[in-house]
């Protein structure tokens, strides 16, 4: 993947966006410094069909699957999302809150959206995430450290981390050493 270039106004110069409405200002005086990966997939364990950028954009088709009967309500979004074959698209400036994290807490620090950038990646718990997404995670991870920093190695975790009992994504199925070496510049 291409290098990444994040604007004055918080957008990726290079990728797809779709504005997401479920956002809002950061608390003044917040600084960037975490980043939260997740894992998601619309229906649950189906990939493609463009169901998560309708979910984050609220314009979600309930006649589509019985499953999102149960979720068109919630108002829910990330910064980005990175589909199984590394397609990225951008939903909130980095410098906005999106409301990905919910209930959360990071070392001892509540609220984790407004400090945090939320990186959705297309999957599931328990199916292994594809080389084309951890390149284009490599890339965007890249990219923010070298842009906010509040950000350092330290401050990446997955949804699990921040709201334990909870959440569970990005699932076993992430693999935390391959993410470290690709940042590394190992793989």
């Amino acid at each position: 993947m291409t290098e990444l270039t994040i604007d004055d106004t918080g957008w990726l110069q290079t990728v797809e966006v779709m504005q997401s409405p479920n956002c809002d200002a950061r608390p003044d005086n917040s600084e960037i410094k975490l980043i939260v990966i997740h894992g998601i997939s619309l229906p649950p364990a189906e990939f493609g069909g463009g169901y998560i950028q309708q979910f984050f954009c609220n314009r979600l088709d309930v006649g589509a699957h019985e499953y999102f009967s149960s979720i068109c309500e919630l108002l829910v979004s990330a910064h980005c999302l990175i589909e199984r074959d590394g397609n990225m698209v951008q939903f909130v400036s980095f410098l906005d809150r999106a409301w990905h994290a919910g209930d959360s807490n990071w070392h001892g620090e509540q609220g984790c959206n407004d400090f945090s950038v939320g990186i959705e990646l297309e999957g599931t718990d328990d199916l292994s995430y594809t080389d084309q997404q951890y390149l284009a995670l490599n890339s965007l991870i890249s990219s923010l450290l070298a842009r906010y920093p509040g950000i350092d190695a330290e401050s990446l975790c997955g949804h699990s981390d921040i709201s334990p009992g909870r959440k569970t994504d990005p699932g076993p199925a992430f693999d935390w050493q391959k993410l470290s070496r690709f940042l590394q510049g190992i793989d």
